[in-house]
Order: C-alpha cells, then sequence, then structure tokens
C-alpha cells in the first residue's frame, strides 16, 4: 500500500494521536515531540469490537481497551478501517504495525505474526432463523448453505466440518454482508464469534434469529499481531495490557460492552 492510499484510508485517530494525524513519512508517525506513532489496522465490520459511528469514526471494545493502554502505557496510536483479507498482507508488508480486529489467535497465524497475551475468550456459534432446525454441527452438515466470513475464525472452523472447499459455504468479505444475505433467506446459517453473534441478536431482536451454541466449538483467544521478532512492540502491548487488568480499567470496558450479553 503506497503512502496515498494509507493517508486516504486512515479514517480515524485516536485521542492520544490527534497531534500527528496529518501526515506521514517513510516509518511509522511521528508526534510533534519525535516521539512514535503506532499504526493500528482494523476491520471496522465487527461490532462490538469494531465499527463505524455515524460519524465515520472506528469506536468498539477493542478501540476503547487499546486507548486505554495507549494511556496507561505512555504511548501513541492512530486507526485505520481497512477490508479484512488485507489486514495480515498489510502488517508483513510494514504498512502496519499492530493489528486489532478481534483476531483469534492461532497455530497458523503464529506461523507468521507474533500474538499479545489473548485479551478476549469467545467460541464459535451458529446465527439461525426462529424454526430452523439446526441446533448442532451435525444439522450444519445437511444444511444446504452456510455463511461464513472469508478468513475468518468461523470460516476456518465450518471448513473444518465441512471440508474446506465445500460447495455448502457461502464465503463474504464482511459479518454484515453475509448477515444481511441470511435475513433474505440466501443461507440457513452463518457461523462467527460468540460475542458478535450475540450482539447482533441483541440490538436486533425484531429480525427473528436464534444463537445455537454446540458443545463442538472450541474455546478461541483474541489477541493483538505484530509482525514477526517484533519484540518491543509486542512487549509494550503486553505490559500496557496488564497495567489495565491490575487498575480495573479493562473490567470497566468490558462492562460498558458486554454487562448485558
Amino acid at each position: 500500500m503506497n503512502m496515498k492510499k494509507w493517508i486516504a484510508a486512515a479514517v480515524a485517530c485516536s485521542a492520544f494521536a490527534l497531534s500527528a494525524c496529518g501526515g506521514q513519512t517513510g516509518e511509522s508517525k511521528q508526534a510533534a515531540a519525535g516521539e512514535k506513532v503506532y499504526r493500528i489496522a482494523t476491520n471496522a465490520e465487527f461490532a462490538p469490537f469494531e465499527s463505524m459511528d455515524s460519524s465515520n469514526q472506528i469506536q468498539g471494545f477493542d478501540i476503547d481497551l487499546m486507548n486505554a493502554m495507549a494511556k496507561a502505557g505512555n504511548f501513541k496510536v492512530e486507526y485505520k478501517h481497512q477490508p479484512w483479507n488485507s489486514l495480515f498482507p498489510g502488517l508483513a508488508n510494514g504498512d502496519v504495525d499492530i493489528l486489532l480486529s478481534a483476531i483469534t489467535i492461532n497455530d497458523e497465524r503464529k506461523q507468521t505474526m507474533d500474538f499479545t497475551d489473548p485479551y478476549f475468550k469467545i467460541t464459535q456459534v451458529i446465527l439461525v432463523q426462529k424454526g430452523k432446525a439446526i441446533q448442532s454441527v451435525e444439522d450444519l452438515k445437511n444444511s444446504q448453505k452456510v455463511g461464513v466470513v472469508t478468513g475468518q475464525t468461523g470460516d476456518l472452523a465450518v471448513s473444518r466440518i465441512l471440508g474446506k472447499d465445500s460447495p455448502k459455504i457461502a464465503r463474504f468479505e464482511s459479518l454484515p454482508l453475509v448477515i444481511k444475505e441470511l435475513e433474505n433467506g440466501g443461507l440457513d446459517a452463518v457461523v462467527s464469534d460468540s460475542a458478535v453473534v450475540g450482539n447482533y441478536i441483541k440490538n436486533n431482536g425484531n429480525k427473528g434469529f436464534n444463537m445455537v451454541a454446540p458443545p463442538d466449538f472450541e474455546v478461541e483467544n483474541y489477541g493483538m499481531a505484530v509482525r514477526k521478532g517484533d519484540t518491543e512492540t509486542l512487549n509494550m502491548l503486553n505490559d500496557a495490557l496488564k497495567k489495565v487488568r491490575e487498575s480495573g480499567e479493562y473490567e470497566k470496558v468490558e462492562k460498558q460492552y458486554f454487562a448485558q450479553q
């Protein structure tokens, strides 16, 4: 990604980096006093972890958590919304310093990037229309179409169940798109992260959907990703995460988003 594209895509900046949101140099942007500003990429289509508000600003649990970490760790950050499938290449290419996008830690991803300590625990669940006879993984096998977001953990989970190249898997570029297709009747079910599906049902009670949580899906952990070998950034993030947990700030942010779920 060239620098002009970076500037065009940087749709939101943290309050901790407002003084540095106007330009870009060869590496990470520098604050007025020469302080490094860490560039964070996210796919802001995964509420309540990250989404765009009415003012086109990035918001969500991940963002509030990182802002608290930046304050506790005395570092500066800025955020950039981009497509999910561009996040990992962007990190590898050096376009960004940190990925923060409800990313599940798994062995495959750990081959090409390093993860912080886990900061949130989830599992995969099934979103279905009320009355739909899908209550288990075995029921998914008998479905005609199961929707997932390409490359997300739901995709990996369904690929293990049905086979990666199964014609029963319908892949979409974002969660809003796959849920819209379910609403329109083009899918029998959607598989995605429990907190995200729970948030959707909470805010769309009139849509007539249920969440099914089969025991077959394993518990997973989200982590923040940095380039392989970037121990300096990794240690900084882990230290800040530890501080916000110990101070009680993590719990405050968590309750804001998940207390009613």
